[in-house]
């Protein structure tokens, strides 16, 4: 399949009217508390507002009552549902055999922190080799997305210095539950539940590391700079910020727009529909800077001074669902990673889990406005 490398629009586009030839009755939504068009469309009511004159209902995975229904958040195993956020959830329901296809791929950098204590002695990625790094391991989770995105980024940051994962001691730092033990309520804006907040509350591997117990840790995005400065923890690097988007990639970079077969097969105009409103999101975001910051430190529960510095002053801009060659290039990796540290059993090629159609046809529908 050959895929466009499509950027921002230079200039505001409008949609022509869409239909619906198979009305859909519910839809269900699902976005991670990062940066998405997905999440701007849905806490702005645009979400909503374009499948109101359809009747379709509009419901939040996270937030039903039934515990089975939240957990597709993470291996998506519910018909008629669009997720949006971090990519290893998606590629692990995808490798266990749920027919989803990606309709979008989203690129907002983020900082990837390597943090340890100055007491530590460790100040560079080399220092690194024989020292203890401490990482999070769930115990009744599907995926593990938390550990794997601390694995990326530790693998990123050793490979610069030609060291790999197997020459640092990781100590595993266990937690109990799952990530879809609470509903998800919004207050004020923010993703939250009562376990999520005691997660937060306690960070093991941050305790073991102002203990002394372990060398270093790898945190990332804005609650991993709060976290740096509020205990004066040294930076050893940022993979974030590196020049090179596979050292940069993880499991924010890139993030999946993915829905279930089904509703391809059955509900293709409303694919097309939650990928028009996506996009119409987005734009929205780039002519809204201030707006956008706002609602993102509403999204990821901190302060817009944190939102700017980790994922900088131009992150409205960052907001584009596209197939970047770059971000498809990543996202391959992120599979053969994943592969390689035992999150999944098989790889694949993601140019097969590609569907372009929604997005072409919203795109061959664009109107530039004069």
């Amino acid at each position: 399949m050959m895929l466009k490398s499509l950027g921002c629009p230079r200039a505001p586009f409008t949609l022509g009217p869409l239909s619906m030839s198979k009305p859909l009755d519910t839809l269900w939504y699902t976005h991670s508390p990062v940066p998405t068009g997905l999440g701007i469309a849905v806490e702005s009511g645009r979400l909503a507002e374009a499948f109101k004159p359809f009747g379709t209902n509009i419901q939040n995975l996270r937030g039903s009552s039934d515990r089975d229904i939240r957990e597709a958040h993470f291996d998506h195993h519910m018909p008629n549902s669009v997720r949006h956020g971090g990519n290893s959830p998606s590629i692990w329901a995808r490798a266990n055999g749920q027919a989803t296809r990606v309709l979008g791929l989203s690129w907002s950098d983020e900082v990837q922190l390597i943090l340890t204590t100055a007491e530590s002695g460790v100040k560079t990625v080399r220092d690194l080799r024989n020292r203890r790094f401490g990482i999070p391991k769930w115990a009744n989770v599907q995926i593990d997305y938390n550990r794997a995105q601390a694995l990326r980024g530790l693998e990123n940051a050793l490979r610069l210095e030609g060291l790999d994962v197997h020459d640092v001691e990781l100590v595993d730092y266990p937690y109990g539950g799952t990530h879809s033990d609470e509903p998800i309520r919004h207050v004020y804006g923010a993703q939250i539940s009562e376990s999520r907040s005691r997660q937060r509350r306690r960070n093991n591997e941050l305790i073991g590391l102002l203990r002394g117990d372990i060398d270093a840790i790898f945190a990332k995005g804005a609650h991993g700079m709060q976290l740096a400065d509020e205990f004066g923890l040294h930076v050893v690097i940022d993979t974030g910020s590196h020049p090179d988007p596979l050292t940069r990639s993880n499991i924010g970079t890139p993030r999946t727009l993915t829905v279930d077969q089904h509703m391809l097969d059955e509900h293709f105009d409303a694919a097309v529909l939650i990928v028009e409103t996506v996009l119409q999101a987005e734009q929205w975001a780039w002519a809204h800077p201030e707006e956008t910051r706002r609602f993102l430190a509403r999204e990821l529960n901190t302060s817009e001074y944190w939102v700017a510095a980790a994922y900088g002053e131009d992150a409205h801009r960052r907001l584009v669902t596209r197939f970047e060659e770059q971000s498809l290039v990543a996202l391959q990796d992120l599979t053969h990673f994943m592969q390689r540290h035992g999150f999944i059993a098989q790889s694949f090629n993601v140019r097969d889990w590609v569907d372009d159609r929604p997005l072409d046809a919203v795109l061959g529908n664009i109107k530039l406005a004069v």
